[in-house]
């Protein structure tokens, strides 16, 4: 099997306690033929510190995840970009398999890899929770590639920067919309999650809310359909003894997405209005 080169960019903003993890994780990957690019927003602790002593490609650039993305994305030399938060981790197989996948079907532009929440309390055991739903068989309401090929990358323009939170999922629709496949392998990213209230969690979807009209009208998404209305996703009634099993969890689950819904539809209410 060839072996491209694969770009890992990672966007960071004061994410000293997290990002060695990331990088070791990165650097332990069976497969070796990739450069780490991490774009900071300004950090005030050792972010930069700890990023220099795994690459050289650090730089400073804001204001928002999309643009840090894409200026990246700029500065990356790769075949494919695979796009990284500072509290994750890499399974040992995770680069190879994209690869793999990729490198056996020219048409796939994109690939979904599951993400497994990593969980230290009941709040954080609760999203970890609502992520295993997803990861059964995979969710197309969910599901956010985060590995690409860099061709359909700058074809689809890159994330948009008007948009901030579904960016995550506006990119891949762009890209499947240009003609090419998605594909998904099995091996994970770990999340940590990194919370102790459900109110931290909501008042984050109510930012993100305030600029997902943008999304949902670019995409001709309906405002109210599973992508949007956590409780219409079907993957939570084909799966309903998991949640008979888990009683606690799962009063727990339905707590966080009512709470996510009120702040995160009071905020895609108020960007309409004000326009944001």
């Amino acid at each position: 099997m060839k072996t491209p080169l694969v770009s890992v960019i990672i966007t960071t903003k004061n994410e000293e306690d997290v990002l060695e993890r990331l990088l070791v994780s990165i650097q332990d990957n069976i497969y070796k033929n990739t450069e780490a690019i991490v774009v900071d927003n300004n950090s005030s602790d050792k972010t930069k510190i700890i990023a220099k002593k795994y690459t050289d490609k650090v730089f400073d650039f804001g204001p928002e995840r999309s643009s840090q993305r894409n200026f990246g994305a700029k500065k990356s030399n790769g075949k494919y970009l695979l796009i990284l938060d500072a509290d994750m981790k890499l399974s040992k197989d995770v680069i190879y398999e994209c690869v793999v996948l990729a490198e056996g079907n020219r048409k796939i532009g994109e690939i979904v890899i599951p993400e497994e929440s990593m969980a230290t309390n009941f709040w954080e055991k609760v999203k970890a929770f609502e992520r295993s739903f997803y990861n059964l068989e995979g969710d197309r309401d969910v599901d956010a590639a985060r590995f690409f090929k860099r061709e359909a990358f700058l074809k689809a323009g890159g994330y948009d920067e008007a948009i901030t939170g579904p960016e995550d999922w506006d990119l891949p629709d762009t890209i499947g919309k240009l003609g090419y496949k998605i594909g998904r392998i099995k091996s994970k990213i770990y999340h940590y999650e990194r919370f102790t209230s459900p109110f931290k969690v909501a008042k984050k979807k109510f930012y993100y809310g305030l600029k997902s009209h943008r999304y949902l009208k670019k995409q001709k998404i309906p405002t109210i359909s599973p992508k949007t209305v956590y409780f219409l996703r079907p993957v939570f009634y084909k799966n309903w003894k998991k949640l008979v099993l888990h009683p606690f969890l799962s009063i727990g689950m339905f707590l966080m997405l009512t709470l996510e819904l009120v702040y995160g539809g009071t905020g895609f209410f108020l960007g309409k209005i004000l326009n944001k």
